[in-house]
């Protein structure tokens, strides 16, 4: 018995085996357009999204290459304001080798005085070449350390250059006032420290060094600053140990300032951590005969 298939159904669904493969075709060209055009789809979004990506990538490049140079520049200007500030600072502050320099420079004029006090005890102290002809050198010291050797009998004062042997000198003239005392040393030829210019002198925030005749290399500098500066002297922060007075307060250029010293009181108090040091010059007229500002012969004895 054959059944007849009938409406909608009967015309759509084919009743042979040549129509079925027929739709077959069709659905299968059907399937493979939607997925030629959802593949057409997907690489046209994802070329899309590509081209934001990379866009975004480049920008973010430029933006972060121009953020490094903005950065790079800020660095730059800060560095520069840092260093600008530091200019003194920097300045004020000897590195090592520079003070290994200065001891060099000083320490052939340089000698280590011990002697006693009035009390037997001990006393040292620093002293420096002013003066030498072919027989004779003049040294500056500090009266503070001789002291008790300007009374007679008094002890006998002792110089000594680095590790050559200690010999006797003379005390040849002294100023209580000034803290300063003349040693006539009669060795020639020694090479002698040159005074600073009196014009424009030592300024308030100068570094100075303070140099003693004892150390490894002949001589041993301490740093300080000048915090004063008047008619009497300076005074400055550089430690004045005992075998720092009478020692030479020099520049860079190892030009002498100043006379370092324990005992100076101008203004009639003792000092402690800041220092009174006479200035080089007010040895003319005390213990030395100076020509238009230049150190000299001996003055007047004591």
């Amino acid at each position: 018995m054959v059944i007849r298939q009938s409406g909608a159904r009967a015309r759509i669904i084919p009743r042979t085996a040549l129509g079925m493969a027929a739709v077959v075709l069709a659905a299968a060209l059907g399937a493979a357009f939607s997925g030629a055009v959802l593949y057409a789809y997907y690489s046209f979004q994802l070329n899309k999204t590509n081209s934001r990506v990379n866009t975004l990538i480049n920008t973010y490049q430029k933006e972060f290459q121009s953020a490094q140079g903005d950065l790079a520049n800020e660095t730059n200007q800060d560095k520069a304001v840092i260093n600008n500030a530091l200019g003194p600072l920097k300045a004020s502050a000897a590195s090592a080798n520079s003070l290994e320099n200065l001891d060099k420079l000083v320490a052939p004029s340089m000698f280590f005085v011990s002697t006693k006090d009035m009390s037997q005890q001990p006393s040292v102290g620093s002293a420096f070449a002013i003066a030498s002809d072919s027989s004779q050198t003049l040294l500056l010291t500090s009266y503070t350390t001789i002291a008790a050797a300007t009374k007679k009998p008094g002890p006998p004062v002792m110089i000594q250059q680095g590790s050559n042997p200690a010999m006797v000198v003379t005390v040849y003239d002294w100023d209580p006032t000034t803290d300063l005392a003349l040693i006539l040393l009669p060795r020639g030829n020694v090479p002698t420290l040159k005074p600073a210019a009196a014009s424009p002198g030592p300024q308030i925030g100068d570094s100075i060094f303070e140099v003693a005749g004892i150390g490894a290399l002949g001589a041993q500098t301490a740093q300080g600053t000048v915090v004063d500066v008047s008619s009497v002297g300076i005074e400055h922060t550089a430690p004045v140990g005992p075998q720092f007075q009478g020692g030479p307060i020099v520049n860079m250029q190892g030009e002498v300032v100043a006379v370092a010293s324990r005992g100076y009181a101008p203004l009639n108090f003792a000092a402690d951590s800041v220092w009174f040091a006479p200035l080089i010059t007010a040895a003319c007229n005390r213990v030395l005969t100076c020509s238009n500002g230049t150190l000299g012969g001996p003055g007047a004895s004591g």
